[in-house]
């Protein structure tokens, strides 16, 4: 699907009548002009076939020595892969027999009677046209010729499914009475959770401009500027440690409302995204998602993203096994752990050499491991089995529902080391087994996190999400004494286990603002001097306010059915962060660098282009 011109619009330009991929039978017997690339070129016993491209689609055009001039025929004959042209001919029918139901204009082709090369292509480095039953090349040489990669159907169709998702949210938002604004890229530093990008300053020397991680304090500003509700479609720069799916740019649907409360919120952001995905993907969404709160999504699933398409859920056996003689579990109930499961249906048949795989898994989450128990048709296996008698099967069955064939994955010790593994073992051995099922996306809010949670390295209270966030109670005294207690009026949007967007109800209060980045080991002195202009807008009447922001770039890979967003990106960065095809980041002259105050000789070299 391509976006379609209005009525008054015309795509009839000095080259063209109108796109390869518009032709269709109703204008069989016509003159037509078109232009585009050779897609590819067959001969077929000296009957010349072109696949011509634009972007509009596929046209074949014919080339026949018995109505063609020799002079066509054999400019025919040399054309290259992805030369540009102008056909001019007429439109006929092909044969039924040779009619494409793959192509939109499958019916019809365009019998040549002139063509001009307007311009020549050289040898490619990597193939536009590329044959059903050949791989694509690696991409680090479809990212160095970016070019020519933009050109395949696949990646066309991928970057327009972006801009109509981009008009959904334009309109979902606009009826919503929400105004688009843009707000700065050169900005100072905030605690967001990761390191900026600096900018030097030429004018003011020694001081630098920080890139934005997101416009957060720009849009509570905006709320307190009287705006009432904004949203921008923007860019957003995190200098991260390498992922592999990760970009060190990336774009976000950026909302703030004033005088709104958690469900307000919402209500506008399930609107907008039914709008995208019923425009992209072309589904119904179920609207109002699925609550759960964070407690109980790790409690149940392991994970403050769930995938609810597995109908598994996390229990507790700390009753039905502990205390039956198995050391393992009977020493972590003892040290103030419980024993937690998951049942996995049908998973007695893993062999033992997959569920010695799952064992690692654990391990790679955090747990010492996992134990597991089989319900075979004849009885029980696995390590505890030993202490399961007539009793305590019985209670197994009717407490759990496992059934003959099922195995259960057991772990025991506290919460915050078992739970992410056995999250991790439910996803991976649901989706090995079949369990997922794939039937309709499966949306929730993951509501109340924690404002804080303790740094890995000194324990010390470091935001959940960011610092700006309203506590559920705001009292400044208990986030002084006991922060980890506190619960935010945080949220996450969720699909089939995977973040889409995250938000919160804004702390407008000046008090428990201060308390907040207090309790960060900020003093008065470096509040002031960081978030001063913050604080001073709340002294002049800050509204009650909150949004989100939803990762962009994920939602249309994830509607594209792409394996990487950087598929869903006109020019990405690789995972090393790097512009393979502009070659950046780049080395700048001496002259600019004095100029700016700033010593490279610890820098690295260029790599070597790559292909």
């Amino acid at each position: 699907m391509h976006p379609e011109p209005t009525e008054k619009s015309t795509l009839a330009t000095q080259w063209r009548d109108t796109l390869c991929g518009r032709v269709t039978a109703e204008r069989a017997g016509q003159g037509i002009r078109v232009a585009g690339w050779v897609h590819r070129r067959r001969n077929l016993g000296g009957l010349y076939f072109i696949d011509l491209r634009d972007h509009g689609g596929l046209l074949q055009v014919s080339v026949s020595p018995d109505t063609c001039p020799p002079e066509l025929v054999e400019l025919v004959r040399d054309l290259n892969p992805e030369d540009v042209i102008q056909v001019e001919g007429a439109v006929a029918m092909r044969p039924r027999e040779a009619r494409n139901p793959a192509m939109a204009t499958g019916e019809v082709e365009v019998a040549a009677a002139k063509i001009k090369r307007i311009t020549e292509s050289e040898p490619l480095p990597i193939l536009v046209y590329q044959p059903p039953e050949e791989d694509l090349p690696s991409e680090e040489l479809r990212l160095r010729h970016r070019i020519l990669d933009l050109r395949r159907p696949e990646m066309q169709h991928n970057l327009r499914l972006r801009h109509r998702s981009a008009q959904a949210v334009r309109r979902s938002l606009a009826d919503e009475g929400f105004v688009e604004i843009e707000t700065p890229l050169l900005t100072r530093q905030t605690p967001e959770g990761a390191r900026d990008y600096l900018v030097p300053s030429r004018v003011h020397k020694g001081r630098f401009f920080a890139l934005p991680q997101s416009p957060q304090l720009y849009k509570q500003l905006l709320m307190c500027s009287g705006f009432d509700r904004y949203f921008q479609i923007v860019k957003c720069l995190r200098d991260e440690d390498l992922r592999a799916d990760r970009q060190p740019e990336f774009t976000q649907i950026d909302i703030e409302m004033a005088f709104v409360g958690q469900e307000d919120v919402f209500r506008v952001a399930e609107k907008m995204f039914a709008a995208v995905w019923e425009e992209g993907a072309g589904e119904d969404l179920a609207t109002p998602f699925t609550r759960i709160t964070h407690a109980d999504a790790m409690e149940f699933y392991g994970s403050d993203r769930p995938d609810l398409r597995i109908p598994w859920r996390i229990a507790d056996f700390t009753d039905l096994l502990s205390g039956r003689g198995f050391g393992i579990l009977d020493g972590a109930v003892s040290a103030g752990g419980r024993v937690r499961g998951v049942v996995a249906k049908d998973g007695a048949s893993l062999s033992r050499k997959r569920i010695a795989h799952y064992d690692e898994l654990a391990r790679e989450h955090g747990a010492k491991g996992a134990l597991w128990m089989k319900r075979n048709p004849d009885g029980w296996s696995g390590p505890p089995a030993r202490i399961v008698d007539d009793e305590l099967a019985a209670r197994l069955e009717h407490e759990t529902g496992i059934e003959p064939g099922d195995l259960v994955w057991l772990m025991a010790g506290p919460d915050h080391l078992i739970l992410p593994a056995l999250g991790a073992l439910r996803l991976a051995s649901a989706r090995e087994l079949g369990a997922v099922d794939k039937s309709e996306s499966r949306w929730a809010w993951i509501t109340e996190f924690p404002l804080f949670l303790p740094d890995e390295e000194t324990g010390s209270p470091v935001p959940a999400q960011h610092p700006f966030t309203m506590p559920l109670d705001p009292d400044p005294e208990r986030l002084r004494d006991d922060p980890l207690s506190v619960k935010a009026v945080a949220y996450d949007v969720v699909c089939n286990g995977m973040e889409f967007a995250s938000g919160s109800i804004r702390c407008h209060l000046s008090e428990t603002q201060r308390a907040i980045l207090s309790t960060m080991g900020l003093n008065d002195e470096e509040i002031e001097a960081r978030f001063g202009f913050l604080l001073e807008a709340f002294r002049y009447g800050a509204p009650p306010h909150g949004g989100f922001a939803a990762g962009f770039d994920r939602m249309i890979a994830v509607m594209a059915g792409a394996e990487s967003i950087r598929d869903v990106i006109a020019f990405p960065k690789t995972a090393a962060a790097r512009g393979l095809m502009e070659r950046s980041p780049s080395l700048v002259s001496a002259d600019e660098l004095e100029e700016l105050g700033i010593d490279t000789s610890k820098a690295e070299a260029d790599p070597p282009p790559a292909g």
